[in-house]
């Protein structure tokens, strides 16, 4: 007598092309099966691997989202809106979501507690309420995914729309006085101040290449820097960059990872103490060069580059 066929199918565990299984990895990457993270019940509706995608700072606009405890940039917005004035901040008191403030200024917090699965249109829903808003208004947020409608990529000012000014011109704060810069200091305000400045790292921005990060944790410093290479492609660079020995910014330094957040990877080098943003500068420049030089290499990788690609992969931690 023939074996039964123990394999069993059903309509409710196949999934369509493209479609996520339940038992499946979350394509967020969180290492998490999608049923217990974006496909859970308040996970979010969508999913979008790349949300900044399109944006001027994109990279930027990453790192301030994820790794920057203080800073803001002026956000250019085009169409019914180019004449308002939006200011987008890493975090605001309470972490809003958005402040209207009694000018009619917004200002747009990145840095939030909801997570709808797509930050782009999150942020876009967020914008639009408070522009909507009357002077004052306060603190403006969300308590329900937002469903369908514009993105931030809808609203921001690209090339050719009047007042578009390319990247973003980011300021990165000592603390958070930004935040009572034009307004009365409450006691409330005061505590949210002081608690918020206590957990700020110290911070720094490069001036010589874009979304890079000096900052100093503890006794410990650090470079994070958020490039817009795709994966794949970036892996392979820094694997040449590593067997070869470039991947080292400055004598001390040491390439130990990197943060994956938003579909884009931000490689990480623990520094000596006393190394200091400055010292970075030029040595960032010449590594962007090597870095380019490596990403134009279409030449198969070796068995040493390919080792060396593996151990990078392996040390990636997903922060969203």
């Amino acid at each position: 007598m023939a074996k039964k066929n123990r394999t069993k199918t059903s309509a409710a565990t196949e999934t369509a092309p493209g479609e996520v299984g339940p038992r499946q990895p979350c394509p967020c990457g969180s290492g998490k099966r999608y049923k217990a993270c974006h496909g859970a019940p308040g996970g979010g509706d969508v999913f979008v691997k790349r949300p900044f995608e399109g944006l001027p700072s994109e990279c930027d606009l990453i790192a301030l989202r994820e790794l920057v405890p203080a800073a803001t940039a002026v956000l250019p917005l085009t169409g019914e809106y180019a004449d308002r004035t939006v200011k987008l901040c890493t975090l605001l008191p309470m972490a809003a979501p958005a402040m209207v403030r009694d000018s009619g200024e917004v200002w747009l917090g990145l840095q939030v507690q909801h997570a709808f699965g797509d930050p782009s249109r999150d942020l876009a829903a967020v914008l639009l309420a408070a522009l909507e808003a009357e002077p004052g208004a306060g603190m403006v947020g969300l308590t329900a995914p937002p469903g369908p409608g514009p993105r931030l990529q809808d609203l921001v000012a690209g090339p050719g729309d009047p007042g578009a000014a390319g990247d973003l011109a980011v300021q990165v704060h000592e603390g958070f006085d930004f935040w009572v810069a034009d307004m009365e200091e409450t006691s409330e305000l005061a505590q949210a101040l002081e608690q918020a400045d206590g957990a700020a790292a110290p911070t720094a921005r490069l001036t010589s290449v874009t979304a890079a990060y000096w900052t100093r944790m503890g006794a410990k410093e650090h470079l994070r820097w958020v490039m817009p290479e795709p994966e794949d492609q970036l892996l392979d660079a820094l694997a040449r960059l590593h067997v070869s020995g470039d991947d080292v910014i400055v004598p001390g330094a040491r390439f130990v990872g990197m943060f994956r957040a938003h579909g884009l990877l931000a490689p990480v080098w623990d520094l000596e103490v006393g190394t200091g943003p400055e010292a970075l500068e030029e040595p960032a420049e010449a590594f962007k060069a090597k870095l380019d030089a490596a990403l134009a290499d279409s030449s198969d990788l070796t068995t040493e580059q390919r080792s060396a690609r593996n151990g990078l992969a392996n040390r990636q931690v997903t922060i969203r």
